[in-house]
This record gives structure tokens, C-alpha cells and sequence, in this order.
């Protein structure tokens, strides 16, 4: 075959290619597989006389810093025609037109179904995060998670799974939220854990917050109270006293109310009591400082030990006679005390302030002088003495005597 045939066949070959050449137009979408990816654009083959272009800005609804970011060479897309110039051989093609038109789409169904989706942080930006769902989503910062968040700057990158929470094609807005995702599955973990609790239960728990009255404690997903009157065996007056946030603790289930969504728990149920402490601890006939608690009309009640009381009986403050325990003690003061009976079970201990100390010297009573020696006579302020008691006897045995003899 001569060069001028095969010459002739190549052309005729050529442009029986160009006739099955689809023409494509501005607005066309069309498909097509990455060939090449530059840092600001990738290169795509849609079957066209030549390869289009996907500027940086075209491949996604959010800002990206390299084309490889968005997509992988080999990877099948649908894309828009931007423009087409056969002279310059010049075909500009977006991605980012043919995902908005079909996100709107799914947003609106995954706004109206409640579904999850997940979506990857591309931006963190004032007031909250940047997320890529098809369209340019944000995520407000109160949106994020459930508790406050005060440093976004390590979210970037992360996976989200988010809730559609406004549509507005005309703005161009998409908001969505992670915290409805989080509260939903925190809702269904407590009512699950709230039906499987017990009274008397102990479990393992981490402190979340502090407040005045109490501690909130996480007991795997859900927070319960302990209330301050349960933080300790001993009073308290403030719950940082006893614990710290994020500090370990065990806790012991005291009340289960489902339907107002509160736990009761106590620290100090799940430790020994200061009784079973101190059941070691003192012995009859010992002597130990203590603090005045309280006084009452029948003694005074006296700490020993973090919450041992014992009663020191009126009879027992003073060696004394004293009206009321007032007038030797107050509140708050410190005393020595002598422990009379103890006893651990019945959460009794009986006290003495008295024994403690020596008992004072009696006073010795004046001797008694005889009626002589005091000066005494019998009436009328008579001088004479008073005769001894045989001779009044007899005295009187006479008298009566001469008084009968006359009856004879």
C-alpha cells in the first residue's frame, strides 16, 4: 500500500473520531475520571478532543489548600461545563455546581427524616466550625458538643456526625448540629441505665461539677447527686472539702426516680462509718480531748472522733452542783474526757469531764462545844447549872413520892 493510501486512511480515521465526539455546551454536566492532579486544579477525561480542567475553587463548597484534598486520580465524577473554547482548547468543569444541586436535594430529605449524617471539620472559623456536606455546612460552637467548648483549634480534620438543623437555599445557608446527635444518644443511655440501677448498687463514678450543694458524679454516661449531707461521714461545709472535678470515686445508688430524671447518690454510704472506726479506737476508762458539740439541759454532747458523740451527763461536767451545763461550757470548746462506756453497736458512748480532773478538798465542819462551853442555861436565863440527868430522876421520883403518900 502506498504512503499517499495509508496517509488518506489515517485521516479518514481521524475524522471519523471527531464525528463521534459528543459536542458539549456551558451548563452540560457531564462525567469523567481524574487523569492528573496539580496543587490548584485537577485534570479530567470526559471523552472530549481534549482534557478539561477543575480549578481549586470549583472542586468543593469549602475552602481547600490542594486539589488532592478533594479527589483521587482514577476517581469517576459528575461535573458541570463552566466553559468551553475548542480554539484555545480550553474546557473548564465544576464539581462543586453538580454536588450543591444534588446535596440540596438530600439535605432537605435528611432535614425532614432526622437522619444522621457524618461530615469531616474543613475550617475552624469565629463562632464555630466549617463542614463539607456536598454544600458549605456550619456547625455553630454551641452546636458542637454538649458542654461548652472553649478551644475549637484541634477540630479541625475530625468527623462529625451531625443533625440538619436549617435550610435556606436562597441564603445559601446550611446549619447543622453534633449536640442533638449527643443529646438523643445521652437520653436513650440514661433511660437504659436508669431501669437497670438498684438501690444499695456501688458503682465506680468521676466527679463532672461542684455546686453548693453537692457533687454531680458521671456513672457511665449518666450524672447523678450526691448531696453534701452524703459526701462524708464528718459535716461538711463545702463539697470541695472532700472531692475535686475529675476526680475517681465510688458511690453507692440511694434513690432511683425515672420519671424526674434524678439519681441520688452518697460517697459516704460505700466507707467505714466513724463508729466502725472508731470500734478499735477507745476503750472504757481512757481519757481523750473532744469537742463540745452541743449542750443541752440534761449535759453536753462531746465529739471524740469525726462524727462520735458521746454524752457527758450533767452529773459529770462538774464536781459541783451546777443548774444548768451553760454555766461551765460553751459550743466549740475543747475538753478532756474520761470514757465511762463505750459501745460501738448501739452507737453509744457515755463521757466525764469530772473524772478527769481532781476532786476538790472537802471543808473541814467546825466542832460542836458542849451547852457549858457555849454559855446555854435553862430558862429564864437561870445561872444555875443543870444538875446531871440521874439526879433529875430522882429529884422527881421524890416529889412524886410526897405527893401520893398524902392519898394514903
Amino acid at each position: 500500500m502506498s504512503e499517499e493510501i495509508k496517509v488518506q486512511e489515517t485521516a479518514e480515521a481521524a475524522d471519523q473520531d471527531l464525528s463521534n465526539v459528543v459536542a458539549y455546551k456551558k451548563g452540560d454536566v457531564v462525567k469523567g475520571k481524574i487523569v492528573k492532579i496539580e496543587d490548584n486544579q485537577a485534570i479530567v477525561d470526559i471523552g472530549y478532543k481534549y482534557d478539561g480542567i477543575i480549578p481549586l475553587k470549583e472542586l468543593s463548597n469549602v475552602s481547600l489548600d490542594n486539589a488532592a484534598d478533594a479527589v483521587q486520580i482514577g476517581q469517576e465524577l459528575e461535573l458541570k461545563v463552566l466553559s468551553l473554547d475548542d480554539n484555545k482548547e480550553k474546557l473548564l468543569l465544576s464539581k462543586r455546581a453538580v454536588d450543591s444541586e444534588q446535596s440540596w436535594t438530600e439535605l432537605q430529605a435528611k432535614l425532614e427524616a432526622g437522619t444522621v449524617i457524618e461530615a469531616q471539620v474543613k475550617e475552624v472559623v469565629k463562632g464555630g466550625l466549617v463542614v463539607d456536606v456536598g454544600l458549605r455546612g456550619f456547625v455553630p460552637a454551641s452546636m458542637v458538643e454538649r458542654h461548652f467548648v472553649e478551644d475549637f483549634s484541634d477540630y479541625k480534620g475530625r468527623t462529625l456526625r451531625l443533625k440538619v438543623k436549617e435550610l435556606d437555599r436562597e441564603k445559601n445557608k446550611v446549619v447543622l448540629s453534633q449536640k442533638d446527635v449527643l443529646d438523643e444518644e445521652f437520653e436513650a443511655n440514661k433511660k437504659k441505665l436508669m431501669g437497670e440501677l438498684k438501690v444499695g448498687q456501688q458503682l465506680d463514678g468521676t466527679v463532672q461539677r461542684l455546686t453548693q450543694f453537692g457533687a454531680f458524679v458521671d456513672i457511665g454516661g449518666i450524672d447523678g447527686l450526691v448531696h453534701i449531707s452524703e459526701m462524708a461521714w464528718h459535716h461538711v461545709q463545702q463539697p470541695s472539702e472532700v472531692v475535686q472535678e475529675g476526680d475517681k470515686v465510688q458511690v453507692q445508688v440511694l434513690k432511683v426516680d425515672p420519671e424526674n430524671d434524678r439519681i441520688s447518690l452518697s460517697i459516704r454510704a460505700t466507707q467505714p462509718g466513724p463508729w466502725q472506726q472508731a470500734a478499735d479506737k477507745f476503750q472504757p476508762g481512757e481519757i481523750v480531748t473532744g469537742t463540745v458539740k452541743r449542750l443541752v439541759s440534761f449535759g453536753a454532747f462531746v465529739e471524740i472522733a469525726p462524727g462520735v458523740e458521746g454524752l457527758v451527763h450533767i452529773s459529770q461536767i462538774a464536781h459541783r452542783h451546777i443548774g444548768t451545763p451553760h454555766e461551765v461550757l460553751k459550743d466549740g470548746q475543747e475538753v478532756s474526757v474520761k470514757i465511762l462506756d463505750f459501745n460501738p453497736a448501739e452507737k453509744r458512748v457515755s463521757l466525764s469531764i469530772k473524772e478527769t480532773e481532781e476532786a476538790p478538798e472537802a471543808q473541814a465542819k467546825p466542832e460542836r462545844k458542849p451547852d457549858r462551853e457555849r454559855g446555854g442555861s435553862r430558862g429564864n436565863n437561870s445561872s444555875e447549872p443543870i444538875p446531871p440527868r440521874e439526879s433529875l430522876s430522882m429529884t422527881l421520883g421524890e416529889r412524886f413520892g410526897d405527893k401520893l403518900s398524902k392519898f394514903k
